[in-house]
């Protein structure tokens, strides 16, 4: 009876059932792989205009006269930084890079338990941003661990900052909102 059972595909016996459960850990696998491939689209894009933005000031505004977008509201200058948000800390350059870093390897290896697609935009822009101020205090002058941070957006009674400081904040700002709806990275919600 059990042989006629097997042959029929009834799915109580424990081979099938631990198939069944096979498969729907096989069918989130794919799920969490796309969260993490948002991930590192929404990073590689937030990096790539970061990059190019940085480029172009360099090119074509380093050394020029600020360009006002909206009077003296909103300019375009073009700034080097070596400490954080309005210039502070410029003695502690080493410090900001080894904070970047840090951002960096903690969001890779949270991309593995990634299940919620607001996370994964969000964990995207913040990878995207620490690379692109990585970038610059790597590869700009003074030198390695140390380089000046190009700033250029420049609001009236504001800090100057750039595409990756922007996508930072945004990053950050939805961190926070999706902590304060519960959703965890892993997708599950919770009521405090």
């Amino acid at each position: 009876m059990a042989e006629a059972e097997r042959i029929i595909g009834t799915p109580d016996t424990p081979d099938e059932a631990g198939d069944g459960q096979r498969e729907a850990a096989g069918a989130e696998r794919p799920r969490g792989k796309r969260r993490i491939a948002v991930l590192f689209a929404v990073a590689v894009f937030a990096y790539a205009l970061d990059l190019v933005s940085k480029m172009i000031v360099v090119a074509k505004l380093e050394h020029h006269e600020p360009i006002e977008i909206v009077g003296d509201w909103l300019r375009l200058v073009a700034i080097r930084n070596a400490g954080a948000a309005f210039g502070i800390g410029e003695a502690f350059t080493v410090i900001f890079t080894v904070i970047a870093a840090t951002v960096i390897v903690v969001i890779a290896r949270l991309a593995r338990k990634l299940y919620s697609l607001p996370w994964a935009v969000a964990l995207g822009l913040l990878l995207g941003g620490a690379l692109g101020n990585l970038t610059d205090r790597i590869f700009r002058s003074p030198g390695v661990f140390e380089g000046a941070v190009v700033d250029f957006i420049a609001p009236k009674h504001f800090a100057v900052f750039n595409l990756a400081d922007s996508a930072i904040v945004c990053g950050g700002i939805l961190i926070v909102l999706l902590s304060f709806r519960g959703l965890d990275p892993d997708g599950t919600v919770h009521k405090d």
